[in-house]
């Protein structure tokens, strides 16, 4: 038995959620923030039988397809009293997933 955990951003979870139930994955989902953009995540637990990992990932991989947005970079000006920041927009990539596999020794459900 194996243990998927996918980030994906917020946008996509649902989607996301509903197709791996659709398709008999058992899943929870835990809300979370990402580290660069600050922007909201869900972190999704999803246990699954060895046999059907390629099938799990394969779901992700067609729900979770990464996309370009603007976001406010800031850098550092000059101040007469110390430092500011002024913001100009950059193009990032967002989207698509992060998804960790660890097997699973033991799985008990009480």
């Amino acid at each position: 038995m194996k243990l998927m955990i996918a980030i994906v951003q917020d946008e996509d979870a649902g989607r996301l959620l509903s197709r791996l139930m659709e398709s008999g994955f058992g899943v929870t989902k835990l809300a979370t923030t990402g580290g660069f953009l600050r922007a909201g995540n869900t972190t999704l637990l999803i246990g699954v039988e060895d046999e059907r990992l390629e099938e799990g990932l394969s779901v992700i991989e067609k729900v979770c397809k990464s996309r370009t947005q603007m976001s406010a970079a800031h850098t550092p000006m000059s101040a007469i009293n110390g430092t500011a920041y002024a913001a100009f927009p950059i193009e990032v990539t967002v989207g698509g997933a992060t998804v960790f596999v660890l097997s699973v020794d033991r799985f008990v459900k009480l």
